[in-house]
């Protein structure tokens, strides 16, 4: 299974760890290394997906994890206009690498730091740390945000303004527990609800106004 290369200096990490202990004979120090290695590789496994047939009203889920929001917006510092919003928390246990939505060109990436609230919690989507993208989907915004939760302290954002992007092509990783904000223009149709599971690149979250039946 392919490994995110994000995760590669943990899992290298950890097993120098084992190898000190190994060398000054510190038998559970080796054990306690290769463990660690392990929950590393798991981490940041990147599975290969089949990503669900798309049309331009199709919005994929970008994330892995559990349905927190589907509806109205719940924070104060969401984008300016009228969005529709869907939250997905991610576990440490849900596979960890994002996925873009749509399809269409990046408009703008930007950085905001904050804090480190548990990612659960609704003012985490405006007080933490986290990155922003917006990408041009045919005339239309549709802005997500990778949000840092209390154990999550690095996004790695590899999307890039004037990126020319699919849906269900990665573009970055969370670490350690995290949460996807999608913000979609009003008139969306919203496909899930709260406590649903979703899968990036395979589940589909909403249909955008504007398209017929076929696309």
């Amino acid at each position: 299974m392919r490994i995110d290369p994000a995760g590669w200096p943990f899992v290298g990490g950890a097993l120098v760890v084992a190898g000190v202990a190994g060398w000054f004979g510190g038998v559970p120090g080796v054990v306690a290394g290769l463990a660690l290695a392990g929950f590393f590789l798991f981490f940041f496994r990147d599975p290969a997906r089949e990503i669900a047939p798309v049309t331009p009203a199709t919005v994929l889920s970008p994330a892995d994890g559990r349905v927190m929001v589907s509806g109205d917006p719940t924070g104060e510092k969401t984008p300016p206009g009228a969005w529709r919003q869907i939250t997905i928390f991610l576990s440490p246990m849900d596979v960890h690498v994002n996925r873009v939505p749509v399809g269409g060109t990046v408009t703008r990436v930007r950085y905001f730091p904050g804090k480190f609230l548990p990612a659960y919690k609704v003012e985490a989507g405006d007080l933490n740390e986290h990155t922003e993208v917006w990408v041009d989907h045919g005339g239309q915004a549709i802005v997500f945000r990778q949000i840092v939760g209390i154990l999550a302290r690095r996004i790695v954002c590899r999307a890039r303004e004037g990126d020319v992007v699919t849906a269900g092509q990665r573009f970055g990783v969370m670490k350690f527990g995290s949460r996807m904000d999608i913000f979609l223009p009003e008139g969306t149709v919203l496909l899930v609800k709260p406590e649903d599971r979703v899968v990036a690149g395979v589940t589909v979250l909403a249909r955008l106004p504007g398209h017929d039946s076929r696309g």
